[in-house]
């Protein structure tokens, strides 16, 4: 699955936010070091734009930029052959980021997604304008290898695509080497207030007393 199919399966805007909202607050709730933990959110980035992103901790990684122009997300696998890295000096993929809209283009130059040299950090680029009907990406000729996720977009953005407790489940037994209750991961990624008993479920080690810093910070519904 490369970014096409990505971009034909991800939901409306407001859905996926939500859903990397839930991510972000599901870590939290299975890992207490911050450094350790694969999902973030960031509702205020910036003053006008809120940020999902991961982090793998092996060099992997993605962001979704959301304002009210729409989002914009970029995603890096260091193992594709579309790496920038690929090039000396770097270089992006033919036509990764040709077609982006002039609203998202100064995050093409944004430090926090850029290397050491202001090349974007990316292998993977789509988005999506308040006025769209759908997500785009730009029309890149894809690696010709037997590999189908050349551009990382299947792996790295697999658990938002899918949206569903038993892809969060099955991420975390495989990152956190445990097995969150599949109700309880529901809870969360609909979005209802959390209780002692639901994050219990998730993580027999965690207090709610202990969240409530976090739930503010992601701007979880309390």
């Amino acid at each position: 699955m490369t970014v096409y199919e990505v971009t034909a399966q991800l939901p409306e805007i407001a859905v996926v936010q939500e859903r990397a909202q839930a991510m972000a607050m599901l870590d939290v709730i299975m890992c207490r070091e911050p450094s350790l933990r694969y999902y973030s959110f960031d509702p205020v980035w910036s003053e006008t734009e809120s940020v999902a992103s991961m982090a793998d901790g092996s060099g992997n990684d993605y962001s979704v930029v959301f304002s009210s122009a729409g989002a914009f997300a970029r995603g890096f696998d260091h193992e594709s052959p579309m790496t920038p890295w690929a090039e000396d000096p770097l270089r992006l993929w033919p036509g990764l980021v040709d077609s982006v809209p002039e609203v998202f283009r100064p995050l093409l130059s944004e430090p926090a997604f850029c290397e050491h040299d202001g090349t974007l950090r990316a292998t993977v680029c789509f988005w999506r304008e308040a006025s769209d009907a759908g997500w785009k990406s730009g029309v890149v000729d894809l690696p010709d290898e037997n590999d189908g996720d050349v551009d990382g977009a299947s792996w790295l953005f697999d658990v938002l695509v899918t949206g569903t407790a038993e892809a969060y489940r099955e991420f975390a037994e495989e990152y956190y080497e445990m097995a969150p209750d599949l109700k309880a991961i529901q809870h969360v990624l609909d979005h209802k207030p959390l209780t002692q008993a639901v994050v219990g479920l998730l993580n027999g080690e965690r207090r709610l007393d202990d969240l409530h810093a976090h739930i503010a910070q992601i701007g979880y519904p309390a």
